[in-house]
Formats: structure tokens, sequence, C-alpha cells
């Protein structure tokens, strides 16, 4: 089995056969966070931007209508003061994070009272892809995991 890792190839070849991979995504832009109102808004704002250390991007609108995006370093993700609902768990299991540091995120988290779900651990996956992981739950109850490659 070839195994490849991001980014793949423009062509490579499986089992005699030339494949051709046009991606049509270039990167993530933005993961997007909904909050209910502007005190789950500021929390949020508070794990993210002032915890974790995202800059501001860019910031607008005001009470339920606030937006921020903050960088995540090659993505962004958005802040929305506006949710009203509150969607199940869904398809999208977690955010992570790359980082160099797992343990020190774990820290910062645990320290600022946010719980910690899945305490730093070295895993080996795909026979040879080392990394080292840990989650926490984050203001709204999302899981976010820290993840960094050995």
């Amino acid at each position: 089995m070839v195994c490849y890792r991001f980014p793949f190839p423009a062509e490579f070849t499986i089992h005699n056969s030339q494949f051709t991979i046009m991606s049509l995504i270039k990167g993530t832009h933005h993961i997007a966070v909904k909050t209910k109102g502007v005190e789950e808004f500021n929390k949020a704002v508070a794990f993210y931007r002032d915890l974790l250390g995202m800059p501001v991007v860019r910031a607008w609108g005001e009470g339920d209508g606030s937006f921020m995006m903050l960088s995540t370093g090659d993505a962004m993700m958005e802040l929305m003061a506006s949710g009203t609902d509150t969607p199940g768990q869904g398809p999208l299991r977690h955010i992570a994070f790359r980082t160099d540091d797992v343990d020190t995120c774990i820290a910062t988290v645990r320290a600022a009272g946010y719980p910690v779900t899945v305490e730093p651990k070295d895993l080996v996956i795909g026979g040879n892809y080392s990394i080292r992981i840990a989650f926490c739950l984050g203001p709204q109850g999302e899981e976010v995991e820290f993840f960094t490659e050995m």
C-alpha cells in the first residue's frame, strides 16, 4: 500500500493505473463557532484570543451581531455571537490545532478551568506516523485537540 503525506503530489501511480489529482481545495480558510449571544461570545474570545493567543484578524458588528476572525497560523477561526440553535455533535467531531507543545497547551487550558478530556499522549498511527495529542472542551462545549507531529 502506498501512503502519502500531505500535500499529495499532483500525479501518482497506484496499481499500475495513472491518476491525476486536481484538488479544488487549497487549504482551510476558517472554522466557524456559533455562540449563544454576547456572554458566550465573550467566553469564546477569552479562550481562543486571550488564553490560546490567537491574534484578531478582523472583527465587526456588535451585540448579538458580533463577529471576530482569529488567526490559527495557517487558517482562521470565526466566532459568531448570533447562534440560537444547539446543534448536535454531528459529523464535525473536533477542532485540531497544530502546536509545538501539546503539554503546555493542556496546562494552560487546565489552569484556566477548562476540562481536559484526553491527557497528552504519544501515538503511532498508520504504522509509522508518530504524533502527540491531547483534548479539552472549549467554552461552547466544542472538542479542541492539540496536535503535534513527532
